[in-house]
């Protein structure tokens, strides 16, 4: 009889099922805000309570952001789908309308092969 068992393991979940070990997958979450300035991005983040430089939302992995030439956009990495669309829901949905955002970002999604993230290296 096999019998599943998730493991935390850091900031990934494992789950374990003999004979083979699956990984859940990670997903990247890139919005392109149009119309919208870097300094209302800002303003968002610290609404949210994030500062630059510090450490990111719960099961959030990564977090980076560029000025486009008719916006912004930011590229996360999430532990899951669900985990990003409950951050937006709960977090972002309200602030956009706080702010003044006119226009939802578009929201693309990618699954994650793999992801390097700092303070840890090789010996």
């Amino acid at each position: 009889m096999l019998r599943s068992q998730k493991v935390a393991t850091g900031s990934v979940m494992l789950v374990m099922q003999c004979p083979h070990w699956e990984v859940s997958v990670a997903v990247a979450v890139q919005l392109e805000f149009r119309g919208v300035t870097i300094e209302l991005y800002d303003q968002i983040n610290e609404l949210i309570g994030l500062l630059p430089g510090g450490p990111a939302s719960p099961q959030e992995l990564f977090h980076w952001v560029t000025e486009t030439e008719n916006g912004f956009r930011v590229v996360d990495v999430w532990q899951s789908k669900e985990a990003f669309e409950t951050f937006a829901r709960e977090k972002l949905t309200p602030i956009y309308q706080e702010v003044g955002v006119a226009q939802e970002p578009q929201i693309e999604f990618f699954d994650v092969h793999n992801y390097l993230a700092g303070g840890r290296w090789r010996t």
